[in-house]
């Protein structure tokens, strides 16, 4: 396992997981069916070929093989702005595939920042992560998820009161102790 993917795995047990963030993940906390994949990509060409090979992994395996998937991109998409144009593109070429309503994306970034907030609020914290990635999610099995699950609705403001209790600055001092060591 490779450094970033070790990372990747710290902040899901610290963050995602350990701050109840997404209470979905637990189960696939160690299980083979969460796909980390860290991409090489350093150019645009790179960028949408890992995107579309995950994309078709996806397609091509069951939910039994391959729940979700983190795609991640350590070498490029470090400017936020730059991330949110990739985030775009890929949402589009979900659409041109005709897998709207099959895949949904979810999107981390280190310096994630909600618009209108602070960049240094407690709630981006929520989708900050220690390299830009997109989440690729099978939409059946999140809808299946959310049968289970009282209010789903209000996870975003659950995880804002969360963070917001917590402080940005001790999130702050989390996220140094994990990645800045």
């Amino acid at each position: 396992m490779d450094k970033a993917e070790r990372e990747i795995r710290a902040w899901l047990d610290t963050f995602v997981i350990g701050l109840d963030l997404c209470p979905f993940a637990r189960p696939l906390q160690h299980s083979d069916k969460l796909r980390i994949c860290v991409s090489d990509a350093r150019t645009d060409g790179e960028l949408h070929r890992a995107f579309l090979g995950e994309l078709d992994l996806l397609q091509t395996k069951s939910d039994v093989e391959i729940a979700t998937t983190l795609l991640a991109f350590p070498h490029r998409l470090s400017e936020f702005d730059d991330f949110l144009g990739f985030l775009h593109e890929s949402q589009k070429l979900i659409e041109s595939a005709g897998l709207e309503g099959v895949i949904q994306l979810a999107s981390f970034h280190p310096r994630y920042q909600f618009e209108g907030t602070e960049p240094d609020a407690a709630e981006n914290y929520s989708n900050r992560s220690p390299y830009p990635i997109l989440h690729l999610l099978r939409e059946d099995m999140l809808t299946r998820s959310l049968q289970d699950f009282s209010q789903p609705e209000l996870i975003p403001e659950r995880n804002i009161a969360a963070l917001d209790k917590i402080g940005a600055k001790a999130l702050r001092s989390r996220w140094q102790k994990l990645f800045e060591q």
